[in-house]
């Protein structure tokens, strides 16, 4: 999670979500949000990191893979997330407005899905990494 933390603070006008995807151990993919730098709604951190997994293992199937990300997957993520079967979703802060790994929406449990879900890892500094960002949003 410390190196999903870490790629959350290299965002700049994005909302601060760092991503990353392990397999057996090794680091497979990291990104963070690009959304509003690339004008492109689907680039989440999760989604960026779901692609670059894809490629860095030449498959669409990331099974055996574990993800980390500072926050609780929107719907679009966590049905990416849940259609690659990755096998472990560790999650920051849960997300209480779009959350769909159990806060606000359980996609997995709708989809029978077997995927592990954890939240609240670290949870205390992926908040105060989004509370910072929108504090400085706010005074713009």
């Amino acid at each position: 999670m410390l190196d999903a933390i870490e790629e959350a603070k290299k965002c700049n006008i994005d909302v601060p979500i760092g991503c990353v995807i392990k397999k057996d151990d090794r680091i497979v993919a990291i990104a963070h949000n690009l959304r509003e730098k690339n004008n492109d709604i689907t680039a989440h951190a999760e989604i960026l990191a779901i692609k670059k997994a894809q490629k860095e293992l030449n498959t669409s199937r990331l099974n055996g893979c574990e993800m980390y990300v500072t926050l609780e997957p929107c719907p679009m993520c966590a049905w990416a997330i849940i259609q690659s079967g990755i096998k472990s979703l560790y999650f920051g802060s849960y997300n209480k407005q779009y959350g769909a790994m159990g806060s606000v929406l359980d996609l997995p449990k709708l989809a029978n899905s077997k995927i592990n879900v954890f939240g609240g890892i670290e949870e205390e500094i992926c908040d105060k990494i989004l509370e910072e960002f929108w504090k400085k949003i706010r005074r713009k």
